[in-house]
């Protein structure tokens, strides 16, 4: 019995389709910030330190358009925002960290240049 084909091309494609998303700065960490659940818009601030406000905008904004996060407006007053992670966004939860396992045991971080 021969061993199914693995069609190198798609796998690059869809590993690179993943780290245009995943490899953009912050996005890994608000996915780990969701992981634990709901956050309004100040608790994934406060989750992620460093990130101005309009990034984080943004980078809620791609997370949603991927279909990674979802985002609930619950009527007011006063109106309030949630994000959540889709089942797409947690089934990256567990990834991210073998990822970062892998990285710190396999990878050495680049001397700062101050």
């Amino acid at each position: 019995m021969e061993a199914p084909q693995h069609d190198r091309h798609e796998c690059d494609a869809a590993v690179s389709l993943a780290f245009s998303i995943l490899g953009k700065r912050w996005n890994g960490m608000i996915i780990d910030a969701l992981g634990d659940g709901p956050l309004a818009f100040a608790e994934v601030r406060r989750a992620v330190s460093g990130i101005s406000d309009a990034v984080l905008s943004d980078r809620l904004a791609e997370l949603a358009e991927a279909k990674l996060v979802s985002r609930t407006v619950a009527p007011g007053p006063p109106v309030s925002v949630s994000y959540a992670l889709t089942v797409g966004g947690e089934q990256l939860v567990p990834v991210l960290a073998d990822l970062g396992k892998w990285a710190s045991a396999n990878l050495t971080p680049a001397p700062r240049r101050d």
